[in-house]
């Protein structure tokens, strides 16, 4: 009987995979964990101010009702000041509900085209390497090497105090921090096996940058875009406060502080509750982002 000859095992090919950034998978925390479900609660809460503020308000924002009234105050006419007037008697609950409009409106948009010039960026320069890497840095660097608000306030005292200024400043000055960012997790992602695939098949420039890279990144820019919205948030109302930010009769938290200041010894709600708005706001931009990155962690 002749021996048994065993065939040679055939080699295992194992199929190229990318990282599971699944859109539910890292947006999932907000139902699961206290932080992410009170962080969403804040912001929601906010936007909702603010779309439904002349539904919510109940006084214009603008109107001279009765200076110095202090929280709950009833008005004569109907109606009652429940956080007080400020020093021309216009209602602050109101001006809050309409200034929300403002922060949900401009924060969101700067912090988006901030992210349209650096992320390209970041992907070309972390993609690329070479001198297109060692050109876009050292542009990047030389933005960064300003303090910010110093920057912030030398456009704004030059191209004027505007929406589209401020969005146009905030901009300038954090589009190169977020192309460092991107910068960094390109590098690490183009060493993957998938991009090797993706140049073998002769797949274009802006495919690689878009989806094989992109698509596998998006997990923690979406983490650090919730906190940029914050810094976003302080920034306008920082900017308000040194009387840069909208012009008046504009309700802006920043500027019901500047305008308040003064007096918030003798009046503290007056400044008390723009301030308590725009903290709510930012820890519910901070409680999302850590919440988004603490559950992809756990994931990954």
């Amino acid at each position: 009987m002749s021996p048994r000859v065993s065939r040679p095992a055939e080699p295992i090919v194992l199929p190229v995979t990318r990282p599971r950034w699944g859109f539910l998978r890292v947006l999932a925390p907000w139902r699961t964990t206290w932080m992410g479900l009170f962080g969403v609660s804040l912001v929601l809460f906010w936007l909702l101010a603010g779309l439904l503020a002349p539904l919510l308000a109940p006084f214009p924002p603008h109107a001279t009702l009765l200076p110095l009234a202090p929280p709950g105050t009833p008005f004569e006419s109907g109606g009652r000041f429940w956080l007080g007037t400020d020093h021309l008697g216009r209602d602050i609950l109101s001006r809050l509900l309409y200034g929300a409009r403002t922060v949900m409106f401009y924060a969101p948009l700067a912090t988006a085209c901030a992210y349209s010039v650096g992320l390209p960026l970041g992907l070309l320069a972390g993609y690329k390497g070479g001198w297109t890497d060692e050109v876009l840095s050292r542009l990047g660097d030389i933005v960064l090497s300003f303090p910010v608000l110093v920057l912030y306030i030398i456009i704004i005292a030059t191209v004027g105090a505007s929406g589209v200024n401020i969005v146009l400043a905030i901009t300038f000055a954090s589009a190169p921090g977020i192309m460092r960012i991107v910068r960094g997790l390109a590098m690490e992602v183009s060493q993957r096996d998938y991009v090797a695939a993706a140049q073998t098949r002769g797949e274009s420039l802006l495919y690689i940058l878009g989806v094989e890279i992109f698509l596998n990144v998006w997990g923690p820019l979406l983490v650090d875009a919730c906190l940029r919205l914050g810094y976003v948030i302080i920034t306008i109302g920082v900017l308000g406060f040194l009387g840069l930010g909208l012009p008046p009769p504009t309700p802006d938290w920043g500027s019901m502080i500047n305008e308040t200041r003064i007096m918030a010894q003798a009046f503290p709600w007056m400044a008390i509750f723009p301030c308590l708005a725009i903290a709510s706001l930012v820890l519910g931009c901070n409680l999302l982002a850590d919440s988004l990155r603490d559950q992809a962690r756990y994931r990954s």
